[in-house]
C-alpha cells in the first residue's frame, strides 16, 4: 500500500505543487515526482530572483491558445486575488510594478517555501530526485515505472511544462505521454522569447545595442493582429525586451512587425511644421524625443546626416525619416529559441480536456495542467496564474 496513491502528481513546479496541495488538502493520497534534485527552478529564476508570480488583470484575454475560451472556467474559479490571499496568509511582502505585475519584495524562494508548506498540509508524499521510466495501466489504476520503484496511482496529473530553459530540466515529457495515450497536440513553439534578424540587414543596427525605449508593435492583421506598448531593447543580435517578447508568441515566421519608437509623436508632421521655427540639427532634434544615441544612430542608418540643419531639408526627406520612425517594419529571420524563451506556445490540444477538470476526455483520469496546455499567457505573470489555475481546477476535481 505504501506505494499506491489516489494522485500522483508528475512535475514540482508552479502547476504541479498548486495541484498536489489541493487534492491532499482534500484528503487525498498524493505523490508528487520530479527528475529534478532542486525544487521549481523555473519559479526560482523567475522575475529575476523575485517572482512575478501573478498579474492583478489576469484575464482569459491575455492568454492565447487554438481554443480561446478553454481557460476561462479555471481562471474564473482561482483568481489573482485569491492567490493573493494565500500570499498574505504567508506574509510575504509583495509590490505591484507596471499594468499590474505583482513580485515578491525579497524572493522566489518564499513563493516556493509557501508552496511547498501547502504541499505539507496535504500530507503530500514526495519522489525527488525521481525518473520515470514508463506509463502504464495495471488494471483501473495507472502504473509508473519509476528508477525508485513502481507505484500505482487511480489518477495521473501531468505538470511537467514545455521545452522553455532546457538548462534547468525541461523536456518533452508531456507531450509524450499526450502522444502514447492518443491526444493531439497544438505545434509547440518558443514564446516570450526574443526575435533575431539576417545578419547584413541588422548591421546598420548593431551600434544601438543597449539602448531601450517604450514603443508599439504589432504584427500580423485583422483578427490575428497583435499590438502592444512596451519598452524595446536593441541587442547586437535583434530585438529584446518587453515588447519583442509580448509579440513573439503571436509572430509567424516570415510576417513583418511594424514598429513606432516614437507613438507619441507625428515625426513627419512636426518637423516639416516646425522648418521655421526649429534652429536645431536633425540630430539635436530627435535627441529631445529619444535617446541621443538612438537618436545619431537611426539618422546615420537611415542615410541622414546627424548635423543636418532641419530648416535645410525637403519635405520629402522628412517624410521617409518620419516614416522610418513611425512606421519601421522589419521581418525577423527567428527567434534565440527554447534556450532563451520564457514559455512553450501550443502543447496538449484543449480540445482533448475538459475545463472543468483538466481531464483527458477519453483518458479517465488523465490530467494535464499548466505550461504542457495549450495556454500561453502573456508577459507579466500571467503564465504563473494559469499555473495555479488549471493546478486548483484539477486537484479539486479528483
Amino acid at each position: 500500500m505504501a506505494n499506491q496513491f489516489d494522485v500522483a502528481v508528475i512535475g514540482a513546479g508552479a502547476a504541479g505543487m498548486m495541484c498536489a496541495a489541493v487534492a491532499g488538502q482534500r484528503g487525498k493520497k498524493v505523490v508528487l515526482i520530479d527528475h529534478a534534485s532542486r525544487l521549481a527552478e523555473k519559479i526560482r529564476i523567475s522575475g529575476g530572483g523575485r517572482c512575478n508570480f501573478t498579474n492583478l488583470h489576469a484575464g482569459p484575454q491575455n492568454f492565447i491558445s487554438n481554443n480561446p475560451h478553454f481557460c476561462r472556467s479555471a481562471l474564473a474559479r482561482y483568481t489573482p486575488q485569491d492567490f493573493l490571499a494565500l500570499v498574505k496568509r504567508y506574509r510575504i511582502a509583495y509590490h505591484e510594478k507596471h499594468k499590474g505585475q505583482l513580485f515578491c519584495d525579497h524572493s522566489s524562494e518564499q513563493i516556493i517555501d509557501m508552496l511547498k508548506a501547502e504541499c505539507d498540509l496535504g500530507h503530500v508524499a514526495w519522489r525527488m530526485p525521481c525518473r520515470i521510466e514508463a506509463i502504464g495501466r495495471q488494471g483501473e489504476a495507472f502504473r509508473l515505472d519509476t528508477d525508485a520503484g513502481v507505484l500505482l496511482a487511480d489518477n495521473v496529473v501531468i505538470a511537467t511544462g514545455g521545452l522553455s530553459i532546457p538548462k534547468i530540466g525541461a523536456t518533452d515529457f508531456a507531450f509524450r505521454i499526450a502522444k502514447q495515450f492518443g491526444l493531439k497536440l497544438i505545434e509547440p513553439r518558443p514564446a516570450l522569447v526574443p526575435l533575431t534578424f539576417d545578419h547584413a540587414a541588422w548591421e546598420p543596427f548593431v551600434p544601438l545595442a543597449g539602448i531601450a525605449l517604450e514603443v508599439d508593435i504589432e504584427t500580423g492583421e485583422k483578427k490575428s493582429r497583435a499590438h502592444f506598448r512596451e519598452d524595446l531593447l536593441f541587442t547586437h543580435r535583434g530585438l529584446s525586451g518587453p515588447a519583442v517578447l509580448q509579440i513573439s508568441s503571436f509572430w509567424e515566421p516570415g510576417a513583418p512587425l511594424m514598429l513606432n519608437l516614437l507613438p507619441e509623436t507625428d515625426v513627419a508632421h512636426t518637423l516639416i511644421e516646425g522648418k521655421g521655427t526649429f534652429k536645431k540639427n536633425l540630430g539635436n532634434l530627435l535627441a529631445q524625443w529619444m535617446p541621443a544615441r538612438l537618436a545619431e544612430g537611426w539618422l546615420l542608418a537611415n542615410g541622414f546626416k546627424p548635423d543636418a540643419r532641419l530648416a535645410d531639408m525637403q519635405d520629402k526627406a522628412l517624410r521617409k525619416l518620419g516614416e522610418s520612425l513611425n512606421r519601421w517594419v522589419i521581418i525577423p529571420n527567428g527567434s534565440e529559441g527554447y534556450k532563451k524563451a520564457e514559455v512553450t506556445r501550443g502543447g496538449v490540444d484543449t480540445r482533448e480536456l475538459s475545463q472543468q477538470s483538466m481531464m483527458a476526455n477519453k483518458v479517465p483520469g488523465l490530467h494535464f495542467i499548466g505550461e504542457a496546455v495549450d495556454v500561453t499567457g502573456w508577459l507579466g505573470g500571467y503564465n504563473f496564474q494559469w499555473a495555479w489555475a488549471s493546478g486548483t481546477a484539477a486537484g479539486l476535481s479528483i
